[in-house]
């Protein structure tokens, strides 16, 4: 097992519900230690990098207008395995189908927005938390 750092946003609805310590703590139970953390309010320019992958479907401005509802909250957790761990914690995107036990799950819009209402996002990949903690930590803002 390789220790990996991966990106964790709390998006607006986890903010909005009081659930950014809550989550916080289950994933430092798990063992996840902070490398990075802060609070910031996300640019046009951000989210639209963040997004590339969609910004050019219909449903791109609605996702958009949620991420600039309040701050977001950037983390930058390291573990064994970190990036699979902290997707399995989150449970699968759409809250409508995570289990209990997970964060979606317990904390999860149920609606026709649990794809996006989903409390927090989580790199999917090494090369996608490379990246992602790039866009959103500058060099000197992640510690050992």
């Amino acid at each position: 097992m390789a220790i990996e750092t991966t990106l964790v946003l709390f998006k607006p609805d986890g903010i909005q519900q009081g659930l950014s310590g809550v989550v916080l703590d289950r994933f430092l139970k798990e063992g996840f230690r902070i490398r990075g953390l802060k609070m910031l309010e996300a640019s046009d320019e951000l989210i639209n990098e963040h997004y590339s992958h969609i910004v050019q479907f219909d449903f791109f401005p609605a996702i958009q207008s949620f991420m600039q509802e309040t701050p977001i909250i950037a983390l930058a957790l390291e573990a064994e395995d970190g990036i699979s761990r902290a997707r399995k914690l989150l449970g699968p995107t759409d809250s409508k189908e995570a289990e209990e036990g997970t964060i979606r799950g317990d904390y999860g819009c149920k609606d026709e927005s649990s794809k996006t209402r989903n409390i927090c996002h989580a790199s999917d990949s090494p090369e996608a938390a490379e990246a992602e903690l790039r866009r959103f930590f500058s060099e000197g803002e992640i510690f050992s």
